[in-house]
């Protein structure tokens, strides 16, 4: 491996890094928080929006004033459970039921893991890129307003 060959791994990887920093555009984390909070709205809930990338690194946290503080400490779990788990956290319930293959993952985990609704990885090019949690409503709520603020997030990424 020469000089050469190693500038151009070290380029490669420093402009996959600028382009999934680009994905998180303030502009657009704002956008789709504000179309979530317009489902919340709707809802009559208040929630708490976590962007979070997959460096598990929190991106952009929004709790409405009408939100529960416990949704402050969910939504960033949420988050951080759909990109450990590679799934949204509605389907992470069941593998953790007792019999389950991943029976007690949570108390492993201190806590960290959210196995009920509200937490969408983001994925592109089937590649998971980051997660919104929300949290705040019911678990169907929750799912509701997480999928608008995905909806909103991915639009014009795909």
């Amino acid at each position: 491996m020469n000089e050469e060959h190693i500038s151009e791994i070290i380029k490669g990887i420093l402009s996959e890094t600028a382009s999934k920093d680009q994905l998180f555009d303030k502009q657009r984390m704002e956008t789709a928080i504000n179309d979530g909070i317009k489902k919340a709205d709707e809802l009559g809930v208040g929630v708490t929006f976590c962007f979070m990338d997959a460096g598990r690194v929190e991106r952009m946290l929004y709790h409405m004033p009408n939100a529960n503080l416990v949704s402050s400490e969910l939504a960033p779990k949420k988050a951080w459970s759909a990109i450990s788990m590679k799934e949204p956290t509605k389907d992470i319930s069941k593998d953790i039921q007792p019999g389950a293959p991943l029976y007690q993952m949570e108390t492993m985990l201190d806590g960290k893991l959210v196995s009920f609704p509200g937490g969408i990885p983001l994925t592109v090019n089937g590649q998971i890129i980051g997660a919104v949690g929300v949290s705040g409503g019911l678990i169907e709520e929750d799912q509701a307003i997480c999928e608008a603020t995905v909806a909103s997030f991915m639009k014009e990424i795909q």
